[in-house]
């Protein structure tokens, strides 16, 4: 009973432990900094028109640093876009690199965009394929057809973690071949070390999205065990 116990807390440290070390590597670097010049957005805003990507917006908003290709806007968080800290001009650093891999045509990214819509229908078909077992089976009685059934309904919602770690390429240039030899010019020598681990937790946060999927495959398992 012991050892079960001890697999199940080592499986959910596994599971959210990079999305507790993520929240907390933000926080930490997220005091408001008078000696800071700029805010977030400003930051952002500035690299923008440096690269000469005036046409791109940059937007506050309640939560959820991203950048859209089809909008072609730079979302900051309003504490981001607002902030005068590290992990402000480290978000924002890295979601303006979003958009010049966009303008330079970077493959990653864009694979990466298709790849998101069609994780929502793949979820939604997973999602119905497992709703329909129990009625599926109730008709035709058949070991087979349920066995195909789950397999695919699951198959399917696993998935989506897989289309979170294709992400993976497009994060990590984003935040360390783009994002960090630009934060040099803006952040001081001694403020480097707190951005290199902002945009090591903004890389990783598709890894920890991807880790969290796995709870709603597991959830279906348990459902499915009729």
């Amino acid at each position: 009973m012991l050892f079960i116990a001890l697999g199940i807390v080592a499986l959910l440290a596994l599971i959210f432990g990079p999305q507790m070390w993520i929240r907390r590597t933000i926080a930490r670097h997220a005091q408001e900094r008078a000696d800071f010049p700029g805010t977030g957005g400003e930051l952002a805003r500035h690299l923008l028109d440096e690269a000469g990507l005036q046409s791109v917006k940059v937007e506050s908003i309640e939560a959820g640093d991203h950048y859209s290709p089809v909008d072609k806007a730079v979302r900051l968080a309003k504490a981001n876009y607002e902030g005068k800290s590290v992990t402000a001009v480290a978000i924002a650093a890295h979601e303006a690199s979003h958009a010049m891999q966009d303008a330079e045509g970077y493959g990653p990214l864009h694979l990466r965009q298709k790849l998101v819509g069609y994780a929502i229908v793949i979820e939604k078909t997973g999602s119905v394929l497992l709703l329909a077992t129990p009625v599926i089976f109730a008709l035709t009685r058949s070991p087979l057809v349920l066995a195909f059934e789950l397999v695919a309904g699951l198959g399917i919602l696993a998935s989506t973690v897989v289309l979170h770690i294709v992400t993976l390429p497009t994060e990590f240039d984003a935040s360390f071949k783009r994002a960090l030899p630009i934060l040099t010019h803006y952040v001081r020598p001694e403020d480097m070390k707190g951005a290199r681990q902002v945009l090591r937790a903004a890389a990783f946060t598709y890894v920890a999205s991807a880790l969290v999927s796995l709870i709603d495959v597991a959830r279906w398992i348990r459902i499915l065990r009729f």
